[in-house]
C-alpha cells in the first residue's frame, strides 16, 4: 500500500484509524475523559505554548475526535480539520477566526434557512454583517465585495432547493478579491463533491447529516484547504497573521503554514467559545462514515426515481432536482457532482401552502421532521417550519415558497417511498 494512493472507500474506513496503541482495539475507542496527564512539567509547558501537539483537555482535542478530523480532511482533500458540536458551531468558529466587528461576509441567498437566520440576526451581536448575493447572477458576488469583506460563503448543493452552485466562477471572484471562499458541503458530502478541487479554501459540513448518516449524533466540521495566503495583506486577518497575545506572540500563519486556519479555529475559537463535539458523538459519526459511499449512492439512485415519478404526477406543478435532464442545474450537476445530485430536493404542489401542510401531515413511512441525511426518508414543509422566520420575498429567493415540500430520500425500497408519497398527496 506504500506506493498506492488509497481510494475513497478505503479512506472512509482507514484514514486516521489505526489499532489503539494501548489495547490493540481495531475500532477507534471512545476516549470518554475530560483531560489528559502530562509526561512532565516541560511537556505541559510545551503543549500550552503550542510548541508541541498533544492532548490537554477534551474541549480542545481528544483522540476519538482526532481520528474523525483526520478522516474528514482526507476525504475532502484538505490539510487539516476541526470537529465541533454542530454545523452551526462550525460556522461560528470560522467567522470568529476571520472577522472583527464591522466586517462583512458575502453569502449566497440560496442557503439553509438556519444559516440565513444566523447571518441575518445572531451574528450581528458580534458586529458581523452579511451582504447577500445570488447564484443565478454570479456577478452579484463581485458587486457585493467591499474593503470590509472577509469571506464568501456558499453551499455546493443548496438546501432546500437542491440547487448546484457554480463554485469555480465564485472562487475566481474570491481569489481576485483575496478573500477565502467557504463552501458548505453538507448536502453533497465529499463522496459527491470535493469543493477544494474547485477553488474552495475552507469547507464546512454538518456531521449530523450524511457523514454520520443515521440521525443519531450531532456534529460539525471545518476543513482547511491549506491553499490561502493569510499573510498577504497585513492586518486583513489579524488572528492568523498578527502575533497572538494569548500564546506569547505566536503568529499562526508563520508558525503553522498550510494548517494555520485549522489550528487557529482550534486553539482560539474552540478553546474560548467551547462548542466541542463529545467523544461519543465522534465515535458514532466515525462508524457512519465507513458506509458513506454505499449510502450516498443509494440516496442518489432512490432520489432520482422519486423525482422522476413526481415529475409525471398531475398533482405536482414542478420538481427541482439537478439530476433530472431538464433541470436548469443539470449541466452544473454533471460538472460538480457527476455521481449524483444527492438525496435532498424540493417539489411544488398545485394546492399551495395547504396542500404542502396536508401532505407532510399524512405520511406514514416518511418521517415529518427537521433534518436531512438520515437513512430514513424525511419530509418537511419549509415555509411553515425551517424557513418560517423569512419574509415572503426571502422564502421565494431561498427556494422555500408556500407550495414547496422538501424531501430527504432515504435508502428504503424506493417503491415503498413512492407509495407513501402517493397516499399522502391524495
Amino acid at each position: 500500500m506504500s506506493d498506492n494512493k488509497p481510494g475513497f472507500d478505503t479512506l472512509a474506513i482507514h484514514a486516521g484509524a489505526k489499532p489503539d496503541p494501548a489495547t490493540g482495539a481495531r475500532a477507534t475507542p471512545i476516549y470518554q475523559t475530560t483531560s489528559f496527564v502530562f509526561d512532565d512539567a516541560q511537556h505541559a509547558a510545551d503543549l500550552f505554548a503550542l510548541r508541541a501537539f498533544g492532548n490537554i483537555y477534551t474541549r480542545i482535542m481528544n483522540p476519538t475526535q482526532a481520528v474523525l478530523e483526520e478522516k474528514v480532511a482526507a476525504l475532502e482533500g484538505g490539510t487539516a480539520a476541526l470537529a465541533t458540536a454542530s454545523g452551526h458551531s462550525a460556522q461560528l468558529i470560522i467567522c470568529h477566526s476571520l472577522m472583527m466587528p464591522g466586517d462583512e461576509i458575502v453569502c449566497a441567498r440560496q442557503l439553509y434557512g438556519g444559516s440565513i437566520n444566523a447571518f441575518n440576526h445572531s451574528f450581528k451581536s458580534f458586529g458581523w454583517n452579511v451582504v447577500w448575493a445570488d447564484i443565478d447572477d454570479i456577478s452579484s458576488f463581485e458587486k457585493a465585495i467591499t474593503p470590509k469583506t472577509k469571506a464568501i460563503f456558499i453551499e455546493s448543493i443548496a438546501n432546500p432547493g437542491g440547487r448546484v452552485t457554480d463554485m469555480e466562477a465564485i472562487a475566481a471572484i474570491a481569489k481576485k478579491a483575496h478573500v477565502p471562499l467557504i463552501v458548505d458541503n453538507t448536502l453533497a458530502s465529499p463522496y459527491l463533491c470535493r469543493p477544494i478541487e474547485h477553488g474552495a479554501n475552507i469547507v464546512v459540513e454538518s456531521l449530523t447529516k450524511f457523514l454520520g448518516g443515521h440521525g443519531n449524533s450531532m456534529g460539525g466540521v471545518i476543513v482547511d484547504g491549506g491553499n490561502f495566503d493569510w499573510g498577504k495583506n497585513k492586518g486583513q486577518f489579524p488572528m492568523l497573521s498578527e502575533p497572538n497575545a494569548s500564546y506569547n506572540g505566536v503568529t499562526m500563519y508563520e508558525t503553522f503554514g498550510n494548517i494555520a486556519f485549522a489550528i487557529t479555529c482550534r486553539v482560539l475559537g474552540l478553546r474560548d467559545l467551547g462548542p466541542a463535539i463529545s467523544p461519543f458523538n465522534a465515535f458514532q459519526i466515525l462508524t457512519g462514515m465507513e458506509t458513506l459511499s454505499l449510502r450516498m449512492q443509494r440516496h442518489c439512485d432512490n432520489a432520482l426515481k422519486v423525482a422522476e415519478w413526481l415529475s409525471g404526477d398531475p398533482r405536482v406543478s414542478w420538481v427541482s432536482y439537478a439530476a433530472l435532464p431538464g433541470d436548469k442545474d443539470h449541466e452544473m450537476q454533471k460538472k460538480y457532482a457527476p455521481k449524483g445530485a444527492g438525496a435532498v430536493f424540493t417539489f411544488g404542489l398545485k394546492g399551495g401552502y395547504d396542500a404542502g401542510v396536508g401532505t407532510v401531515s399524512k405520511v406514514e413511512l416518511l418521517s415529518h421532521l427537521a433534518n436531512v441525511g438520515d437513512t430514513r426518508s424525511l419530509i418537511i414543509h419549509p415555509a411553515s417550519t425551517t424557513h418560517s422566520q423569512l419574509t415572503p420575498e426571502q422564502l421565494e429567493k431561498a427556494g422555500a415558497g408556500p407550495d414547496v415540500v422538501r424531501l430527504s430520500i432515504g435508502i428504503e425500497d424506493v417503491a415503498d417511498i413512492i407509495a407513501d408519497l402517493d397516499q399522502a398527496m391524495s
